[in-house]
């Protein structure tokens, strides 16, 4: 396959973030994903450099799904000059304008704050992207259902339902000469409550697969009942529940479990906001396609309905007046920004209060601290004593874990496999446990390294 087909890392190579793939077939060019790194600032200092190909000779860009790691550097590439297709399914279509407008409006006022506070160390603080650039990717995007496929030059490109979140897929990549390539994207789970579980994978001869969670598998324990619980305590103490949501996938998640576990009688009736713009809008996207949804439209709508939205911020910061008992559910995933901080500001030295953090927390972030103990949080430049109960709940990732990757990946016939999107010690855990358990090729893949070849040739 390496003569007619080459794949070269940009980006998710010994990290869960900056997923970016160029494909070769000939003198064919693709671009598979095209991600912000995110975390540490090592990583995100990487979203500054130039990108390392001449853009003009990418034939298309394909999107394995609509998170930022996955497509928020769009905008960049854009104003960089690239003007081909962006091939996205039709709900990731749906659900970009929505996060990339988000994500550079985000920015541009995340550095007029950090100007005006003076905790910035850069005298004139600027966004990586503004909210034109980002709308500027809107008029290339091209929609590319699951099963059909596009071709660019020599390569032909197909999505299959991957989980993980809507719309999301495993894009398979066919040089004209047969070589060929599968990428997982984000696997999703088994039993996610909200999506259907990812379909069987397609023979290709390279697996290239995400790795987040190869190291471990998810609790056994019922992720609800950990929920229920949690709730409960909170709501008994007269404290606020308070759960860090990604906009996209997680947040209608969780207004689902919490409007099942309510109905059950589990929890208690109690005050529920979802305290994020974007989250609204997205929720209104899954609304319009839930034929791709596990959850009937019907208990969608319902389960939405419950957790009233906060659009405004002067809404939001009412929200910092009032008394517990309640429940926020308010961006970002992992405590690198959103409205859940400055909810932190006032609520995290509240012993009476909760956090739950749901799903997994990149290096890096301020979840990611959590976890490991740290007990004061950086926020806005201020030292925050976090006095209140930390919750960790893996049940609600939306990724798979080892046993679900090993299952996705056996299910097929043997191929060689590059393990992508997954921090050092994941990925080669994984490593060694398929080659135990199949004994296939497998190698963990390193940036700017072409996938399957010992050394890197001089760009073309």
């Amino acid at each position: 396959m390496t003569s007619t087909l080459r794949i070269v890392p940009l980006g998710a190579a010994g990290t869960v973030t900056g997923s970016r793939f160029l494909v070769q077939g000939g003198r064919s060019y693709v671009l598979v994903d095209c991600g912000l790194f995110q975390g540490l600032k090592n990583l995100r200092l990487r979203n500054w450099r130039p990108f390392p190909f001449p853009v003009d000779r990418l034939r298309a860009v394909v999107l394995t799904h609509a998170h930022l790691d996955h497509s928020g550097w769009l905008p960049v590439l854009v104003r960089e000059g690239f003007r081909g297709p962006i091939y996205a399914t039709p709900p990731t279509i749906d659900l970009l304008p929505i996060l990339l407008s988000d994500a550079g409006r985000l920015q541009e006022e995340d550095a007029r704050y950090a100007f005006r506070k003076g905790f910035s160390r850069h005298a004139d603080p600027r966004p990586l992207f503004t909210e034109r650039d980002a709308e500027a990717v809107t008029p290339l995007l091209e929609p590319l259902p699951f099963g059909a496929s596009a071709t660019a030059g020599s390569l032909t490109f197909t999505p299959h339902r991957a989980g993980h979140i809507l719309g999301a897929a495993s894009i398979h990549v066919v040089h004209r000469s047969g070589a060929s390539v599968l990428f997982s994207g984000d696997l999703g789970r088994a039993e996610d409550p909200l999506l259907p579980r990812p379909v069987p994978r397609v023979a290709a001869d390279r697996i290239v697969m995400e790795s987040t969670y190869g190291d471990r598998d998810h609790p056994t324990v019922e992720g609800a009942s950990v929920l229920a619980d949690a709730v409960r305590r909170t709501a008994a103490r007269g404290g606020v529940l308070m759960v860090p949501t990604f906009a996209l996938g997680r947040a209608q998640m969780l207004a689902l479990m919490l409007h099942r576990l309510e109905k059950a009688r589990e929890i208690p009736p109690l005050p529920m906001f979802l305290d994020s713009p974007m989250a609204i809008r997205v929720s209104d996207v899954h609304q319009g396609h839930t034929a791709e949804l596990r959850a009937s439209a019907a208990e969608l709508d319902e389960a939405l309905a419950r957790v009233h939205p906060v659009a405004s911020v002067e809404a939001s910061r009412a929200l910092n007046q009032r008394r517990g008992p309640m429940v926020i559910l308010a961006g970002a995933g992992m405590l690198t920004g959103g409205r859940i901080l400055h909810h932190l500001r006032v609520w995290g030295d509240d012993p009476r209060s909760t956090l739950v953090l749901a799903g997994f927390q990149a290096e890096g972030t301020r979840g990611r601290d959590l976890i490991r103990g740290a007990r004061t949080l950086r926020i806005h430049g201020e030292s925050v004593p976090m006095r209140c109960e930390i919750l960790h709940l893996d049940a609600f990732s939306g990724h798979a874990d080892r046993s679900e990757l090993m299952g996705w990946l056996a299910a097929g016939p043997p191929a060689a496999v590059s393990l992508v999107h997954g921090e050092s010690a994941a990925a080669e855990a994984l490593r060694r446990e398929i080659v135990v358990q199949l004994g296939w090729d497998v190698e963990v893949a390193e940036e700017r390294r072409p996938l399957g070849e010992s050394f890197a040739p001089a760009w073309p």
